[in-house]
């Protein structure tokens, strides 16, 4: 019995440390010890919903489906698509935002500052103009405010459908407070508090969104082509397929992206579900043997 427990252990650790690894980069370990280490107050408590969202596998489907959202929005697109670099190196681009996220989340207040200041100066840089000819710039407070609730919202759908520990209604309203405290400290004038807020909102850009090239060529790319190695690939598109189940109805329309409801609820979400929590079986803190 040991031997087969040592066994499944071994396996998990090799599992969690290459999912670890291109999620979080060569520096994570590293990374993890000193966000999590280093003494000091912190923007969010051990009690607060920011940090069981972002602490859960269900950030992967959430992560996807945000960035699919977020590409929507033609001044955002145009923005990633001229300056992030994301194509030449997407796990680069996914290793600074979920380090963001884990300093921002768990980090000290210092740290979350720092980290803050950091994603506006390169903010101040990003300005370009559009095929169309209309001009963007990252730290422009109303694009910021779309990318802010794009992932708010799908983080938070993700959660509450494939979390191990899913929000009470309080729990969700104190989850979008939590994240507008980071928007507020990255120039989003006025975030929404609550569910409803975030509701009306998303509802207010509607007329701004639209799926250009880019943003349909983006979604081939992560949904088709991804960065992932062969064996990973399975898994992958079970979780790419669970990103898509989760867009609003329309914007998967406009990205072109094929949805077959009946089949989603008996197939692509339970298997969603089984993967998410392989990935939390894999990242799960080893037990010290009794």
């Amino acid at each position: 019995m040991g031997l087969l427990t040592d066994g499944g252990s071994a396996l998990r650790d090799r599992i969690g440390h290459a999912i670890f690894s291109r999620v979080a980069g060569p520096d994570g370990p590293d990374n993890r010890a000193r966000i999590h280490g280093t003494p000091g107050p912190r923007w969010f408590g051990p009690e607060r919903p920011v940090r069981r969202v972002h602490g859960d596998a269900s950030m992967f489907i959430g992560g996807l489906s945000a960035l699919l959202l977020q590409s929507l929005h033609p001044l955002a697109m145009a923005a990633v698509a001229g300056h992030s670099g994301f194509r030449g190196d997407p796990w680069g681009r996914l290793q600074r935002t979920s380090t963001f996220l884990a300093v921002t989340t768990y980090g000290t207040a210092d740290s979350a500052q720092q980290a803050v200041d950091r994603v506006r100066a390169v903010h101040e840089t990003v300005r370009g103009t559009t095929a169309d000819g209309a001009r963007y710039w990252a730290a422009d407070p109303h694009l910021l405010c779309w990318v802010h609730i794009a992932e708010v919202d799908s983080f938070l759908r993700a959660h509450q459908q494939y979390g191990a520990r899913p929000l009470d209604d309080a729990g969700c309203d104190a989850y979008v407070a939590d994240m507008a405290r980071i928007a507020t400290a990255l120039g989003v004038p006025d975030p929404p508090t609550d569910r409803a807020g975030l509701a009306e909102r998303l509802a207010a850009y509607r007329g701004e969104l639209r799926a250009t090239p880019e943003a349909r060529s983006t979604a081939r790319f992560l949904l088709l082509n991804p960065p992932v190695p062969l064996l990973a690939r399975l898994p992958y598109g079970v979780l790419a397929a669970n990103a898509v189940s989760l867009l609003p109805a329309w914007a998967s329309r406009a990205l072109w992206l094929p949805r077959l409801p009946p089949a989603e609820g008996v197939c692509v979400r339970p298997l969603g579900t089984a993967v998410t929590a392989g990935i939390r079986w894999a990242l799960a803190p080893t037990r010290d043997a009794a």
